[in-house]
């Protein structure tokens, strides 16, 4: 007979859970209702297996695993999770779950599926560790997700293939899992070839040897990047992607996962010719360092707007975007007023993948000059890519903001009615997006869009 700790604040869930799993009479069902009270009833008693519900009052599910493994308890675990929790199965399969299992959305429960869970998890607790039992979790937890997510083992073979992924590349699960070889890839690059699910123990500087840009990490965690790739049909699209590595109860590295996500719309104009680099450069302050450089002469004789062109002939027909940061340096040390020139100093520092100082530095050109609709429409696209990489949504929700700003002075403006739908999309506001999407289609038939303005044209 089994001895079961069933912890849910849900009496209805408790009691339908104690009578099915007693009704086969192998099971004794000890139903706790708090995360507080499961710790004083395991000072005192040992189960054979605890079933914990994630979304608990007082302390919730992981945390609670955390404190019954810190105390070198090695019960064997199975979490509940509910729909959309995929950072919950994530978390409960790295701090020592045996299982986790997804609530449905009404107080019935695969009750079935948790009793063959309860005894493969006590028969692996007696029989040690089984790869097969660890491959049923990556499984279960990539398909789990509603992100386009696959998982690879340490030799490189596909795990899972979720159904988001195959609707994102078109390929089918069963014709990829199970094979290595980096056939992975070559859905999303054309060719078999490392993707950054390989790299998740690789430095920043192997990341970006291998062509990622935008690199931001977590300590022993996820890695999110984003690269450009050839689809199989010979066309570019942008990616962003998030790996990261899957342990199990020993500490022990079992899969790798990544996230794939299509962000060619939003970064559609970002180079990954050059390396992100972070600039030293301490100039966007602005008017301290041009006070002490400037002079009344050097703006008489123009030397500034003389910089100013030679930093956007650099970028612009020579893709160096460093050297013409230099340029516009010097152009922001004769004359720190000039905001064409810190607007073009910010897409260079975005280019490179420097977000903080790319944004440092159209703040400093809006508030420069705040109706001009070529600056707010860079600020936009800058606060829309941070929003995207990030997952950050006060990014996205500024970029909205943003972009209306430009549309109030350029009414036709396509590309701007389109980055309002992306944003939104990105938001989870479908239906609110269709509107924007549909404003700029309309627009592109007509045939009355309205360029963004480019101060740089000009002089190219």
């Amino acid at each position: 007979m089994l001895s079961v700790m069933v912890i849910d604040d849900d009496p209805a869930i408790l009691d339908v859970t104690r009578q099915v799993l007693e009704r086969s009479h192998e099971i004794i069902v000890h139903p706790v209702s708090s995360s507080r009270e499961a710790l004083d009833v395991l000072q005192k008693n040992r189960f054979d297996a605890i079933v914990l519900d994630y979304d608990l009052p007082d302390i919730n599910g992981i945390e609670l695993l955390k404190i019954i493994r810190g105390k070198g308890d090695v019960t064997p675990v199975i979490i509940f999770t509910g729909v959309g929790r995929e950072h919950a199965a994530i978390a409960a399969l790295n701090n020592g779950a045996n299982f986790f299992l997804k609530k449905g959305e009404n107080v019935e429960m695969p009750f079935v599926e948790l009793q063959q869970m309860i005894r493969h998890a006590v028969d692996q607790r007696f029989m040690g560790k089984a790869m097969g039992l660890s491959r049923k979790i990556v499984f279960d937890l990539i398909n789990f997700s509603l992100d386009a997510e696959f998982a690879i083992d340490p030799e490189g073979n596909v795990l899972a293939w979720n159904r988001a992924i195959e609707h994102l590349t078109g390929v089918p699960s069963p014709s990829i899992v199970d094979k290595g070889n980096f056939i992975y890839a070559e859905p999303f690059f054309g060719k078999h070839q490392k993707m950054l699910v390989d790299l998740v123990f690789s430095s920043d500087e192997g990341i970006r040897k291998a062509r990622y840009m935008l690199i931001s990490r977590e300590k022993n965690g996820p890695v999110v990047a984003v690269t450009r790739a050839r689809k199989p049909d010979g066309t570019e699209w942008t990616l962003w992607m998030k790996a990261t590595p899957l342990f199990d109860n020993h500490g022990e590295f079992i899969a790798a996962a990544c996230i794939v996500r299509d962000v060619t719309s939003t970064f559609k104009d970002v180079s990954i010719e050059e390396e992100p680099a972070t600039s030293s450069l301490q100039s966007a302050n602005g008017e301290a360092v041009a006070t002490a450089g400037s002079s009344f002469i050097d703006r008489l004789l123009g030397r500034a707007m003389v910089q100013y062109k030679e930093g956007v002939n650099l970028y612009a027909r020579n893709r160096n975007y460093r050297a013409a940061i230099e340029a516009f340096e010097r152009a922001i040390e004769i004359d720190a007023k000039l905001p064409h020139v810190w607007n073009d100093r910010g897409i260079c520092f975005r280019m490179l993948g420097d977000y903080d100082e790319a944004l440092k530095s159209f703040l400093r050109a809006v508030e420069l000059a705040p109706g001009n609709p070529e600056i707010l429409y860079e600020l936009g696209e800058t606060l829309e890519q941070m929003g995207v990489m990030q997952m950050n949504n006060k990014y996205l929700e500024a970029a909205i903001e943003t972009f209306k700003m430009v549309v109030s002075l350029l009414p036709n403006s396509m590309d701007t009615w389109n980055h309002i739908g992306i944003c939104l999309k990105e938001l989870g506001k479908p239906e609110e997006s269709k509107f924007y999407f549909d404003r700029a289609r309309d627009i592109r038939l007509w045939k009355k869009d309205t360029p963004i303005p480019r101060k740089r044209n000009e002089y190219l």
